[in-house]
């Protein structure tokens, strides 16, 4: 049975107050039920102006996001706000962990809260969190095709740039979510201190630098996305098989707990050898000493910074550029090639779960956030790489792309579009992340073998 968290259980309780206002908007549009909106949309018999019209009479959206950015936060407010709000739609955006939101979710549907009973509208959402709900069959349905704003997005599957939209960390997206950014995981250096031209681009060379600049170097503890991804690219980069990251697409029904513990083990070996060379480590091989693993980026960023270690991580190629503007990075920060074999990238998303209380409103304030011009907006305001496809757009629109995109401050595009690697499965991250933590984090001396296969059976569907 899947558990609660505290603040999921506290949004419930609160959602059984606005259960009452959602219930009364079943009949918003000319007396059809939310029930009967959804399946006449999706089964294509309503044009775009009887949505709209359905939106303004439901007149509110509930949008939840990742709050964790000040710039995009503040974008949020004065450029996503009026972009919504234009429609007649009141939009209340929600800040929290997404993880919070999905048991939200799925905790008001086991209630009995059906279409048009729930108390989340629009939700930004990635990976495992997509692939939860999708599980549950907790989303609205196939609609991302149909938005007006689509003809500005690849969907189509004998098309490869398609794939990042129709494949959501290995799970087939089916429609269900509108692409909305598209992240790659970058590392950074301060060339005051680091020459970004002789910095390793390899593990075995990052493993040699660090051995040779003790405490100079560490990474944010998983299950913290950032230090997961940094995991999945330490696992890429020492498969034994030489494949990189080409298994770990694969779910573990597909590849099996021996084949899995043999992938891992020369990258947690390797985490386990560089562990005492960390920030706070001993300096002594096979002594740990008190490795500093940060919860975040943010911490991560603060030393990184503050001078104590020499390397910074992040997802968004776009960030240093807009860090240094602010005056969060000093201006010598630089974005280098690691790993050299592919830093990952990966599309984030919005979905609308099944038993949403404005669906009308979801699909006008996610169409809205689709636009070229939204799309613009965000690039030039907090360096989020567009997710539409550019070739769909005239000469002007790709031209004011092309001019308003910020410095990427150590790299080119082309380099980073030929280092580019996909995410592993979704199926397999919460499985990683606990293995890190026994074996790494809480240093257990017992059998690596049994450490991933419980592993694999706590974090079993």
């Amino acid at each position: 049975m899947r558990s609660y968290s505290h603040r999921a259980v506290a949004l419930l309780v609160l959602g059984s107050v606005l259960t009452v206002l959602a219930c009364s908007n079943d009949g918003a549009a000319g007396g059809e039920s939310a029930t009967g909106f959804r399946t006449s949309f999706l089964s294509g018999e309503l044009d775009w102006s009887a949505v709209v019209g359905r939106a303004g009479s439901e007149g509110e959206v509930e949008f939840y996001h990742w709050g964790g950015s000040e710039a995009l936060n503040s974008w949020i407010e004065f450029s996503a706000r009026p972009a919504i709000e234009q429609y007649g739609i009141r939009a209340n955006f929600r800040r929290g962990d997404t993880r919070d939101v999905v048991d939200l979710i799925l905790a008001e549907l086991a209630s009995g809260r059906g279409t048009g009973e729930g108390s989340v509208d629009v939700v930004w959402i990635n990976g495992e969190n997509f692939r939860t709900l999708r599980e549950a069959d907790a989303l609205f349905g196939a609609f991302a095709d149909r938005l007006e704003a689509s003809r500005s997005f690849s969907f189509d599957p004998s098309d490869p740039a398609s794939s990042v939209n129709l494949h959501d960390f290995g799970t087939p997206t089916d429609l269900m979510e509108m692409p909305w950014a598209a992240f790659q995981f970058t590392i950074r250096v301060d060339a005051a201190r680091v020459d970004p031209e002789t910095v390793p681009r390899t593990f075995e060379r990052l493993e040699s630098w660090i051995t040779t600049h003790p405490g100079r170097f560490t990474y944010v503890a998983p299950p913290h996305y950032i230090g997961s991804t940094f995991l999945h690219s330490v696992l890429y980069g020492t498969n034994p098989d030489g494949t990189g990251y080409e298994p770990f697409l694969r779910d573990r029904s597909q590849i099996g707990l021996e084949e899995l513990t043999s992938l891992v083990r020369p990258g947690f070996d390797y985490l386990r050898r560089i562990e005492p060379f960390l920030l706070g480590g001993s300096g002594v091989a096979g002594e740990p000493g008190s490795p500093i693993y940060p919860s975040t980026a943010t911490a991560l960023q603060a030393r990184f910074v503050g001078g104590e270690v020499d390397f910074d991580m992040e997802f968004g190629v776009y960030d240093v550029d807009r860090d240094i503007r602010s005056g969060a990075y000093p201006q010598s920060v630089r974005n280098i090639v690691f790993p050299e074999f592919g830093m990952i990238k990966d599309m984030s998303f919005l979905a609308i779960p099944a038993n949403a209380p404005n669906p009308a409103a979801a699909l006008v304030a996610i169409n809205a956030l689709s636009t070229p011009e939204s799309h613009l907006s965000k690039l030039v305001e907090i360096g989020f790489a567009p997710a539409i496809d550019l070739r769909t757009l005239s000469r002007q629109q790709r031209d004011a792309f092309d001019e308003a995109a910020p410095d990427l401050r150590g790299v080119t595009a082309d380099e980073l579009a030929e280092h580019e690697a996909p995410g592993l499965n979704a199926d397999l991250v919460d499985l990683l992340d606990a293995v890190w933590t026994e074996y790494i984090a809480e240093r257990s001396a017992r059998p690596f073998e049994q450490i991933v296969a419980d592993a694999w059976q706590a974090t079993a569907r």
